[in-house]
């Protein structure tokens, strides 16, 4: 729901990224439903889809980057679909959640040429962008990457101020002890589907 975070251990990356195409309408269930803004993906056309993924971002667990464009156009390439801004202030904005997530600016660089920690920051920057009402994190901050559960945790209380709703997806064990993280909902993703977890005590 607006405003609310779900915090789902998935242990398995590729189960969680199945089901985090899965919040995206990109497979297809064998029953039931998945609805974003209150629409089912299977009764959208293409065009409605694209337009409703235009609002989620994204830290995909696999990069998904686009390895022959810099950093900064695969950071801006959704915006530059779905909005009107002018690209200089898509810039502007990109450069300043850059810095929020520790890097020194908008990286310009293509993927393969940054550290992987900075890959990671540049993967968060490009889901804050353009103020998502879903946010779908993919296990962001594991082991070496801890130190951006800090700026995470900034940028998702913002979204979540102006009714953002957020899933983060985790392997580790960090986040899913942490009893201050803000969840709202705790689940584990198993192979019979979530299932719901007491916060810890």
């Amino acid at each position: 729901m607006p405003g609310e975070c779900a915090l789902i251990e998935a242990r398995d990356p590729l189960q969680a990224t199945e089901f985090a195409d899965l919040c995206c309408g990109l497979l297809p269930l064998r029953e039931g439903s998945v609805r974003f803004l209150g629409r089912d993906w299977t009764d959208t056309s293409d065009e409605q889809s694209s337009a409703m993924r235009g609002r989620i971002g994204r830290v995909y667990g696999t990069g998904a980057w686009i390895t022959f464009l810099g950093t900064d156009v695969n950071i801006l390439l959704a915006q530059l679909h779905h909005t009107r801004r002018p690209e200089s202030v898509l810039r502007e904005t990109a450069a300043e959640l850059s810095r929020d997530f520790g890097l020194p600016g908008l990286p310009l660089t293509r993927p393969g040429a940054l550290a992987a920690a900075d890959l990671v920051r540049a993967a968060c920057v490009r889901a804050f962008m353009g103020e998502p009402l879903l946010l779908l994190l993919e296990s962001p901050a594991q082991g070496q990457f801890a130190d951006l559960v800090p700026p995470l945790l900034s940028a998702l209380t913002a979204a979540h101020d102006r009714q953002a709703a957020s899933i983060w997806l985790t392997r580790g064990d960090g986040v899913w002890h942490d009893r201050l993280f803000p969840a709202t909902k705790r689940l584990r993703l198993l192979e019979r589907g979530l299932m719901p977890i007491r916060a810890p005590a």
